[in-house]
C-alpha cells in the first residue's frame, strides 16, 4: 500500500478525526481546570500599610488573605511611628491574588549608631563636615585656653567628656570645645 492511499484511507481519515476530537476535549476540560485552580480574574487589593504597626497589619493581611515578608529595616524615619511600616511592595490599591506575599519594609526604633570621629587636635573647619557627613550635628561651641586657634580640644556629649570611637545615634548634637589662641 503506498503512503498516499494510506493518508486518503477510510480508516486513517476515522483516526486522525478521532485524535482531533481527542485534543479539542482534553485541551477544553484542561482550560477549565486551570481557570478554576489559578482563580482566574480573582483579585486582592492590597491595602495601605504605611504608618501602622505590625499587630495591625498583620490583622489587615490576614483579612484579605494575603502573606507579609517582613524585609530588613530601613534608615530610622522620625515622621514615622517606632516599628511601623514605612514602605511595602507591591504598592497600596495594586491588585494581586490571594495568598501574595507582600514585602514590608519597616522603621527601626531610633536612628543607626556611629562612631564619633577622631577630631581632636583638627581645626573646626576640618572638625565640622567630617561630623556631618557620619549624621552628627555640631551643638555649642566653647572656648578655653589653649594655644590651638580653632583646634578641637574636647568632645562633648550632655554636658560629658566622650572620646573618639563613641557610638551615638545619628543626629546626635555634639558640643566641641575649642582653643582661643591663647596659652
Amino acid at each position: 500500500m503506498s503512503i498516499i492511499k494510506f493518508l486518503s484511507s477510510k480508516e486513517f481519515l476515522k483516526q486522525l478525526g478521532l485524535a482531533i476530537i481527542a485534543i479539542i476535549v482534553i485541551g477544553f476540560f484542561t482550560l477549565r481546570y486551570l481557570k478554576y485552580s489559578t482563580n482566574h480574574g480573582d483579585f486582592v487589593e492590597v491595602p495601605e500599610l504605611k504608618g501602622k504597626t505590625l499587630d495591625v497589619v498583620k490583622i489587615e493581611i490576614d483579612d484579605n488573605d494575603l502573606d507579609m515578608v517582613v524585609q530588613d529595616s530601613a534608615n530610622y524615619n522620625p515622621n514615622y511611628p517606632k516599628y511601623s511600616v514605612i514602605d511595602q511592595q507591591p504598592a497600596a490599591g495594586s491588585l494581586v491574588k490571594e495568598n501574595r506575599k507582600i514585602y514590608l519594609t519597616l522603621n527601626p526604633s531610633g536612628y543607626k549608631k556611629v562612631g564619633v570621629p577622631n577630631i581632636i587636635r583638627r581645626t573646626f573647619r576640618q572638625a565640622k563636615p567630617a561630623l556631618e557627613a557620619l549624621g552628627f550635628e555640631v551643638g555649642k561651641i566653647t572656648r578655653v585656653n589653649d594655644i590651638g586657634l580653632d583646634q578641637v580640644i574636647e568632645i562633648r556629649y550632655n554636658g560629658e567628656k566622650i572620646n573618639p570611637g563613641t557610638m551615638l545615634e545619628k543626629t546626635t548634637k555634639i558640643d566641641l570645645v575649642l582653643g582661643n589662641g591663647k596659652q
